[in-house]
């Protein structure tokens, strides 16, 4: 019996003591939170996020978002009173940021962690206006502060933010091809400005090379690069960089080109200078004309010798070699073309 009540009283003695930590430190909690909150904002520091090299939104401006509503500034104000949600939504309205973050750290500092909106191109509408497209196909006001290197995307037919079906689609494909050239480095550097056409195709003029390559849509942006890129390794770095005034790739599996002196002669396999082809085709002529150029011996001139002194032979006429008809040859993958009035600039 005593055994039984000496238990008893342990364990109730266990379930006090665990009880007195418990409230013990349910009291210093409490204590700590209402000292937080008692506690008055110490000041606020901002860390930005993105592309460096874009300084469209300084920890200034930031801070004057935050500071503008003086109802609503933390700065000396109760940590209770901090309403962080609403600055949040401040903070983000500003069009060069994408999301912001903000907590009261241990220090009593307001910490405002701000992601900006990198750019990816400069668009110019038709009525003049511009503005910058970023990945997540947003329009950003320019800057009067810091103009962004990027792209330029000239004659967007649309001024309106809400576009039409035909509008969105295209600005979709100008995102989209936005968004590749700023992803690969090459094409970063060699794409400065590209045209957007009446008929709603794209074109640009390269830094490297004076001709104009010719987009199409801006569908399979992928494939109309990388085929462009083996063009200019294994065509453009024989043949010269300035032998062509127009390059095409809105054709599936095609580079056609336009020579700038006017030669139109087809190349041999996709991606080939056109010269070689000039002189293969000139031999192939010659080849097929010269079998008749020997005449076929009489039977009269078996039968009968000749008595008579023999006449100085007449000199054979020459004979102009036949072009052959479009129809004879197989079209090459890669076809040149004769230029075009239209498309000498």
């Amino acid at each position: 019996m005593q055994l039984k009540t000496k238990t008893a009283m342990k364990r109730i003695v266990t379930v006090l003591l665990w009880s007195g930590v418990l409230a013990g430190f349910a009291v210093l909690v409490a204590a700590a939170v209402n000292d937080k909150d008692s506690a008055k904002c110490k000041g606020i520091r901002v860390t930005l996020k993105g592309d460096d090299r874009n300084a469209f939104v300084d920890s200034k401006d930031v801070k004057a978002l935050i500071t503008a509503d003086k109802t609503l500034n933390p700065t000396g104000r109760p940590i209770s009173e901090v309403n962080l949600a609403q600055l949040e939504k401040i903070v983000e309205r500003d069009p060069w940021i994408r999301s912001a973050q903000l907590f009261i750290d241990n220090n009593d500092l307001l910490q405002v962690e701000v992601e900006q909106r990198d750019p990816l191109a400069r668009v110019f509408t038709f009525s003049g206006n511009s503005f910058y497209l970023d990945g997540d196909g947003e329009r950003i006001p320019v800057s009067d502060r810091y103009s962004a290197r990027v792209p330029v995307f000239t004659n967007f037919p649309a001024d309106a933010q809400k576009l039409r079906k035909e509008d969105s689609a295209l600005y979709a494909q100008m995102r989209d091809m936005a968004a590749f050239i700023a992803a690969d480095t090459f094409w970063n550097a060699q794409v400065e400005q590209v045209v957007i056409t009446e008929d709603r195709k794209f074109e640009f003029i390269p830094k490297l090379g004076d001709h104009v390559v010719y987009f199409g849509d801006g569908t399979d942006v992928a494939n109309k690069f990388d085929r462009l890129l083996v063009f200019y390794k294994d065509g453009l770095s024989k043949a010269g960089w300035n032998t062509y005034t127009r390059l095409n790739v809105a054709f599936k599996e095609q580079v056609i080109g336009t020579r700038r002196d006017g030669k139109s002669a087809p190349p041999p396999p996709m991606y080939k200078d056109s010269t070689a082809a000039d002189i293969e085709a000139n031999d192939d002529d010659h080849a097929a004309t010269a079998a008749p150029v020997a005449a076929a011996p009489s039977k009269s001139a078996d039968k009968k010798p000749a008595k008579q002194p023999a006449k100085p032979a007449a000199k054979p006429a020459p004979k102009k070699t036949p072009k052959p008809a479009s129809g004879d040859r197989q079209q090459p993958r890669a076809v040149y073309q004769k230029p075009n009035q239209r498309n000498r600039n």
